[in-house]
């Protein structure tokens, strides 16, 4: 027997019986982004409008950034400062890359080498600071030696951990297709370690920010750490504001480069 439905009695189509599942709808990151900026911004001037803090608010520390762009301060301040990051982070990255690969790869260079590395991890880069100073003088050498280690130190351990994570079955299964070492480093190991990697750029990054402010405020005469430091001397807080936040802003868009870079060259990777 056959039943036959009315058109007004069909069953609706569920996404269970059309075989369609509806996606939650995800808001875009940057949008998030904004809405916490404006948060914080909000909560800021709230808590100095209402004097729960000592501190300048959003429309002061704002006024007092456009004078300081003005006059060209601002820019002079960053720009040495980005210089000398740039220039020690890139050091410190471009060796540590061959002597992490090399201790994590040959255990002769990992014993020859990691007690160093060990050893001078437990030291801060800010310890050095005075002892660069006075054997390097107050110039451009010391500051950019520090940021220097700073980065190497984080960059090396992170690329030495990810060479000694390889999975041994993926080296085994070269091995055994026949693939020499030379093949089964730059093939296998290189890009299994290269998110390890990635991500201690990204930390030796931002003890490169700190090293760098630490030492402008020791000796410098152009630098956001000089000009904080200097703003100290005659509690100028919307001066020493504008510096963080221009420190923080720089450090941002650094570390949103790396991570966009981290995405092409480790597309393989699945992400959630």
């Amino acid at each position: 027997m056959t039943v036959l439905i009315a058109p007004d009695e069909r069953p609706e189509k569920t996404p269970a019986t059309s075989g369609r599942r509806r996606r939650p709808r995800t808001v875009p990151s940057f949008v998030l982004n904004l809405a916490a900026l404006a948060l914080g911004i909000a909560v800021w001037a709230g808590a100095t409008s209402a004097h729960l803090v000592d501190v300048p608010g959003p429309l002061s520390v704002g006024s007092r950034a456009l004078d300081m762009a003005g006059d060209g301060t601002l820019g002079e301040d960053a720009l040495a400062s980005l210089r000398r990051v740039f220039l020690g982070f890139a050091l410190g990255t471009l060796l540590a890359v061959p002597v992490g690969f090399l201790m994590g790869w040959y255990p002769l260079a990992r014993g020859l080498l990691e007690p160093y590395v060990q050893f001078f991890r437990t030291v801060p880069p800010l310890a050095i600071i005075p002892l660069a100073i006075v054997t390097m003088g107050i110039g451009e050498t010391p500051k950019v030696f520090v940021i220097f280690l700073a980065a190497f130190l984080s960059s090396v351990v992170a690329a030495f951990q990810g060479v000694i994570g390889v999975d041994s079955t993926l080296v085994n299964a070269a091995r055994v297709l026949g693939a020499k070492d030379r093949v089964i480093f730059l093939k296998v190991v290189v890009p299994a370690a290269t998110p390890f990697l990635l991500v201690g750029m990204r930390i030796g990054l931002g003890a490169s920010w700190a090293t760098v402010v630490a030492a402008e405020l020791i000796a410098a005469d152009k630098g956001l750490g000089y000009e904080m430091m200097h703003a100290q001397t005659y509690y100028d807080l919307p001066t020493i504001f504008v510096g963080l936040i221009s420190i923080g802003v720089i450090g941002l868009v650094m570390d949103r480069l790396l991570l966009r870079a981290e995405r092409h060259l480790t597309a393989w990777q699945e992400r959630r």
